[in-house]
């Protein structure tokens, strides 16, 4: 059975529910329907201009990456309903040497913007560039504006960016992970290769973390929780993902 490795898992909200799953060793690119629990027929797929636009160069570079909704509305002040309703994905990634952000509106299907990181508002994520396997919007369970990386040393950055008005630097902490702030996955945290959150369920959002020798747990993001021990990936409790 083939190895779950050096990929990057991202959340996607606009229309159906679905978690894309990059390949880098192969360039190449899964897509899991969340609403039938399978990755759809006919993947994977090459990762081009046609399907990732001006993106598609990068991906194998490609670090880290996760989803928001209405959040740069927050930001400039538009309240409008296209803006209260952007999904906006977000990819970090190196251009050479340089860690850089692309917006990447997922109802346009197409780039917004490209920034370094250093002049971005996520740029306090700089020092911990290399060591992110993951990140993911944390809202709404603490801060609507809170995302929680999680490091490949067993460690996870809380970051908040508050906006009042007028442009607040973020509140940054970097912390080991422990059954206080992560209950259930304290001893698999060397393990950690990667996770993607699952916003679909109405009551729950549900954040997939994965781990060395193709196993996951699910991490309820609303109970503050594991409710699994880790469970193998196979063509039962991941249809399709490991497919050639």
């Amino acid at each position: 059975m083939p190895a779950l490795k050096n990929f990057v898992a991202v959340d996607w909200r606009a229309g159906k529910d679905k978690i894309y799953f990059f390949f880098k060793d192969t360039n190449k690119y899964s897509c899991f329907d969340l609403a039938v629990g399978a990755v759809e027929p006919g993947y994977p797929k090459e990762i081009n201009a046609r399907n990732w636009h001006d993106f598609h160069s990068h991906a194998k570079d490609l670090r880290f990456g996760f989803t928001t909704t209405g959040f740069h509305s927050q930001i400039d002040g538009s309240h409008s309903t296209s803006s209260l309703d952007l999904d906006v994905l977000w990819l970090f990634y190196y251009v050479e040497n340089t860690p850089t952000v692309c917006r990447y509106d997922q109802d346009l299907n197409k780039v917004i913007s490209v920034q370094h990181v250093k002049d971005s508002k996520w740029h306090q994520l700089l020092p911990y560039f290399d060591q992110i396997v993951a990140g993911t919007w944390w809202y709404p369970v603490h801060h609507p504006n809170a995302f929680r990386f999680l490091l490949n040393d067993g460690t996870f950055l809380n970051l908040e960016l508050i906006f009042e008005g007028i442009y607040k630097h973020p509140k940054i902490s970097h912390a080991p992970i422990t059954n206080h702030y992560y209950p259930g996955l304290e001893r698999y945290k060397n393990r950690i290769i990667g996770a993607v959150q699952n916003d679909q369920p109405l009551f729950n959002r549900y954040y997939y973390v994965f781990l060395t020798n193709n196993e996951c747990i699910r991490y309820n993001i609303g109970d503050n929780q594991a409710e699994t021990g880790p469970v193998k990936i196979d063509d039962t409790t991941w249809p399709g993902l490991l497919r050639d």
